[in-house]
């Protein structure tokens, strides 16, 4: 059984980072728990985050993801939470030295790409070890896209 969105049953995506496959070039991916507060829960289940500018670095042996937007919660009256504060990802202890490594050594980046409730309702975050393109590696993803848009117009029409 699909879920809403078209993903999995029982993973509803919240927040996707489409233009971070077209960016860059993914290489591994991880999932993540993020901390989040009661605030920024109820707001995640709104719908209406964005993590397209988001990025995540290392920071005295933690993983953080900045520049994330979650809206405010408009029921939460005082207490609510700020939208673009930085945020800390649960991750295992070697996963976080393997991603900080890859940055410092090989000039690499971590990307989120997704921000979905889990089957368990517990929000997670999808990370990928990825490497920036050029621009010439940018023409020829576009170039492969076309083309296979192409070929399937083609072969519906023929049959």
């Amino acid at each position: 059984m699909a879920a809403k969105n078209g993903g999995p049953a029982g993973r509803s995506v919240v927040a996707d980072n489409r233009k971070a496959r077209f960016n860059y070039e993914i290489e591994e991916v991880f999932e993540a728990g993020i901390e989040l507060k009661g605030t920024e829960v109820k707001s995640l289940r709104t719908g209406k985050a964005n993590i397209q500018d988001s990025y995540a670095a290392e920071h005295n042996g933690e993983l953080w993801l900045y520049n994330s937007y979650i809206p405010e919660y408009l029921q939460a009256n005082r207490f609510n939470h700020e939208p673009r504060r930085p945020r800390r990802l649960l991750l295992h202890k070697r996963q976080i030295g393997k991603l900080a490594s890859a940055v410092q050594k090989e000039g690499k980046t971590i990307v989120p790409l997704k921000l979905y409730f889990n089957e368990q309702g517990r929000a997670k975050l999808e990370l990928a070890l990825a490497r920036g393109k050029k621009l010439h590696d940018k023409r020829e993803t576009e170039k492969a896209r076309d083309w296979q848009r192409e070929k399937s117009r083609l072969l519906k029409n023929q049959g």
